[in-house]
């Protein structure tokens, strides 16, 4: 190798292991201007159908639930409480989360020895990806679960930077394990992180790694924490398991999976995250942190398979927007010409914004689930409320799909539903009509389906919300079923189903 190649490893090896100033006031900018417009825009449109979930899960508060853990539904309560009725409360948590991982990126970068223009680079990036945009401005699993991804991998990037300085900080791993038990409770993704870690640092190191005392504490504190919920599951037969099948039920995206992951990360965060992946995995710079970069293709390659949806890998894009960044600073650092990069991030915000509820209700495309599906749940209560009114006292309301029956508890309880259930998902651990009930309201399914279920069936009125665009329920039939055929606790089982619309 030319000495003027190595003079420039060397170069870039020490870029590394240079701390260089935090870029305070770029990237908190980044961060206000993000947040801001999660903000400006969380209040439009309306509740999406999973928020509503959430709120309804939090009131029966569990250690498990059929498709999730009880960290969400437990925030979707407090801010309930807090602020009863407020979308942009609920959404709050959510926009911190995700304004958090902006300064999460900028210090990965800092780690790696960026300086300010690549940490800018970095921060810019993630404000930009339209995952997290379009995620930011509500509340869902996948607006917290990659922050706390992006922490754990801040924390290892630093652990290593320590190491190869001759320094030790273990109590770093001690707090990967607490931020791990923590995301467990968001969501059931973040072992395969470790999985695939563990396996990749077995095979090529740095093996020193695990031998880490308090590495194995860490984890000790996340097998305890899972406990409760692990009990949860165990005693009701892991249903958690069945919501492989419905996600891998709902995969459009076929053979697409890695173009769709790289457009979540936005027009700039899909070069950064390509260019990122190749540095880590061929230019010897970065051996020390090699293990990353086979990690993210080791649960890309997991989640491919398994038939996961594309943004699971979207807790990577913070690390992976670090590397590229300080790997261009190396390009310049090393003598190559820089390029203007706005034009692309100008292009990255614009496709980004499009996620966000910006567009007026009657411009929505039909295509666009989470737009269509945060409209019309007032005007669909007040249907079934109308219907319910005109049933004689004790009748019972029951709807087919858990987004309606979260929104009928949400919504209901002034126009006069006070109690909803649904044999859909989750909602159906929440529990079924009183023995007894021999009349009820059904929204949602078809005659000959409930036909199996009950002696009569007969349709009330079909749900025409009156907005501008179809939303996922206007056309559902509202019937009035009486007669059940067996008692509910034996009804109830085989009415139960995991998907949205089986």
């Amino acid at each position: 190798m030319p000495d003027a190649e190595l003079s420039a490893r060397g170069a870039a090896v020490e870029v590394q292991r240079r701390l260089r100033p935090f870029a305070l006031r770029p990237v908190v900018l980044i961060t206000l201007g993000l947040v801001t417009a999660l903000l400006l825009t969380s209040g439009r449109y309306g509740y999406f159908a999973d928020e509503l979930y959430f709120v309804a899960a939090g009131h029966e508060l569990s250690w498990g639930y059929a498709d999730q853990t009880p960290l969400v539904p437990l925030i979707a309560l407090v801010m309930d409480e807090l602020v009863p009725g407020s979308l942009v409360a609920l959404r709050l948590p959510a926009i911190i989360a995700i304004g958090s991982g902006v300064l999460l990126t900028a210090g990965i970068a800092r780690e790696l020895g960026g300086d300010r223009r690549a940490q800018t680079i970095a921060a810019g990036a993630w404000a930009v990806s339209s995952n997290f945009a379009g995620m930011g401005h509500m509340l869902a699993t996948a607006s917290i679960d990659p922050v706390l991804w992006t922490a754990i991998l801040w924390l290892l990037v630093r652990w290593v930077r320590l190491r190869e300085s001759g320094i030790n900080r273990d109590h770093l791993l001690l707090w990967c394990g607490v931020l791990t038990a923590v995301a467990v409770q968001v969501k059931l993704l973040v072992p395969a992180l470790w999985g695939v870690l563990v396996a990749v640092v077995l095979l090529q190191g740095p093996r020193d790694l695990l031998r880490r005392p308090l590495l194995w504490v860490g984890a000790l504190v996340t097998v305890v924490s899972a406990v409760p919920t692990l009990r949860w599951q165990a005693e009701r037969g892991w249903p958690q398991w069945a919501m492989h099948d419905v996600v891998a039920s709902e995969n459009w995206w076929g053979p697409f999976y890695l173009p769709v992951a790289a457009l979540c990360a936005g027009v700039v965060g899909a070069g950064l995250v390509c260019f990122g992946t190749w540095k880590l995995l061929a230019d010897p710079v970065w051996t020390p942190y090699r293990f990353l970069g086979w990690t993210f293709l080791g649960v890309t390659a997991v989640f491919v398979v398994s038939n996961g949806r594309p943004y699971y890998v979207a807790g990577f894009f913070g690390l992976l927007f670090a590397v590229g960044a300080v790997a261009l600073q190396q390009r310049r650092d090393a003598g190559s010409p820089g390029r203007r990069c706005w034009p692309w991030y100008a292009v990255s915000g614009a496709v980004a914004a499009a996620s966000l509820p910006v567009l007026p209700v009657s411009a929505i495309p039909q295509a666009d689930i989470i737009s269509t599906g945060s409209l019309g749940w007032p005007q669909v209560t007040a249907t079934v409320a109308e219907a319910h009114r005109a049933q004689p006292p004790g009748t019972a309301v029951v709807t087919h799909d858990y987004w309606t029956a979260s929104a009928l508890r949400h919504f209901g309880k002034t126009p006069g539903v006070r109690q909803t259930y649904s044999p859909g998902r989750g909602f159906w651990y929440f529990g079924h009509p009183p023995e007894g009930t021999e009349r009820a309201l059904y929204l949602g399914s078809d005659r000959a389906e409930l036909e199996r279920f009950f002696e009569r069936v007969r349709p009330w009125g079909v749900v025409d919300t009156g907005m501008p665009v179809e939303t996922q329920f206007d056309g559902k039939v509202v019937w009035v079923v009486d007669g059940p055929k067996q008692p509910w606790s034996q009804l109830w089982p085989r009415m139960q189903h995991m998907g949205l619309h089986d």
